[in-house]
């Protein structure tokens, strides 16, 4: 197996620990980070999706848990306001006055919670507070944090495009929602990119770019990808939660029988997640498209404890910051592709490469 180290972690971070519980207790992790030291606890609110969802809920709660501080979280029983704001609610009652929330399915109930609860701290991730209206109302006791998941999404375009060279690429994407688009259009563009100035010969068909329309349906992700694998798509990017969990099912199952098949993890590191070969160690996780989601969570609760929580403000975490891009290992990527992912990277901080983030002639 080789080995292969991209610098494109925040503050030098390595692999993501895995998770391997759901429910409201704290689940026990090695973290990479360093414990805060600090009296206040830290509550966190799941969307649609589980603990240990190997996308996004999953990295806020790594960033909850890295703090070491007291923490818990809960999910609803829906996913309207009310369901929302009825967990923000019992999580404050028992004492948990900094509270994490993962996605703009977060935005109303956010607006409200922020004016019912003044003495409590809050965090939206992917999101901002609104009353409906999309008019962004961000008061003092919470901030908003936004990624540039094109940047991420062309990355991984380049790196998935310099690495396999050609062939069919697809795209299962979860709800039709911004981060979720911005996610397909970055891929396509890097994609483009190594076409045009890397010597690949990518191709990508509309009937290849889905959205499955939820994040939680894990059979329905094993049939889209299962679809596509049979009509010759290499490898699969994947933004969709649990629909994506169930992609990657589908490229185990292949992978096992010898097909040279392949999906591109999203949100965090999940080429663990795509261990087929528990001997060897391999996985059909070609490289992943990263939000640095559990570095955004604790970094929030570090400026708490610090006195510097920037309330008010929504923050964006981008290739600039190196809020975004690919895992810092890629045992799937060769040398020469990490050089050259590397070296587009740098265009892309410093400006010299920039990403679009909409779809504007691209497939939607």
């Amino acid at each position: 197996m080789k080995k292969n180290y991209l610098a494109l972690a925040l503050c030098g971070i390595l692999s993501l620990s895995t998770l391997t519980g759901c429910g409201g207790k704290k689940e026990t992790a090695t973290s990479k980070f360093e414990p805060i030291k600090a009296d206040f606890t830290v509550g966190m609110v799941t969307d649609a999706g589980t603990i240990d969802d190997k996308s996004f809920n999953q990295g806020t709660w790594e960033g909850v848990q890295g703090s070491a501080l007291k923490s818990s979280y809960l999910k609803p029983a829906g996913t309207t306001e009310a369901d929302y704001l009825k967990e923000i609610g019992n999580l404050y009652d028992a004492g948990f006055k900094f509270i994490v929330t993962p996605g703009y399915k977060f935005e109303t109930s956010i607006f409200k919670a922020q004016d019912k609860y003044p003495d409590a701290k809050f965090v939206i991730l992917d999101g901002a507070p609104h009353a409906g209206d999309y008019n962004n109302v961000i008061k003092e006791n919470t901030v908003s944090i936004m990624f540039a998941e094109h940047e991420a999404g062309f990355t991984a375009g380049v790196a998935a495009a310099v690495e396999l060279k050609e062939g069919e690429f697809g795209f299962i994407g979860g709800m039709e929602i911004p981060a979720v688009q911005k996610f397909n259009w970055g891929f396509q563009q890097g994609v483009n990119y190594a076409n045009e100035n890397l010597g690949t010969s990518v191709t990508m068909k509309e009937e290849n770019i889905v959205y499955q329309g939820s994040f939680d349906n894990v059979a329905a992700g094993q049939q889209l990808a299962a679809q596509m694998f049979d009509k010759g798509v290499k490898a699969i990017f994947t933004a969709a939660g649990g629909v994506g969990v169930g992609a990657i099912t589908e490229v185990k199952e292949r992978a096992k029988k010898g097909d040279d098949v392949w999906v591109i993890g999203v949100d965090v590191d999940q080429y663990a997640d795509g261990i087929y070969d528990e001997a060897n160690g391999k996985s059909a996780i070609l490289t992943s498209a990263v939000k640095y989601i559990d570095q955004a969570t604790y970094d929030m609760i570090k400026a708490e404890a610090e006195g510097n929580f920037p309330g008010g403000k929504q923050l964006t975490f981008d290739a600039k910051n190196n809020g975004v891009g690919i895992p810092a290992t890629n045992p799937n990527l060769s040398d020469d592709t990490v050089k050259k992912v590397n070296e587009v990277f740098e265009k892309i901080k410093s400006g010299e490469i920039v990403v679009a983030a909409t779809g504007d002639g691209l497939i939607k």
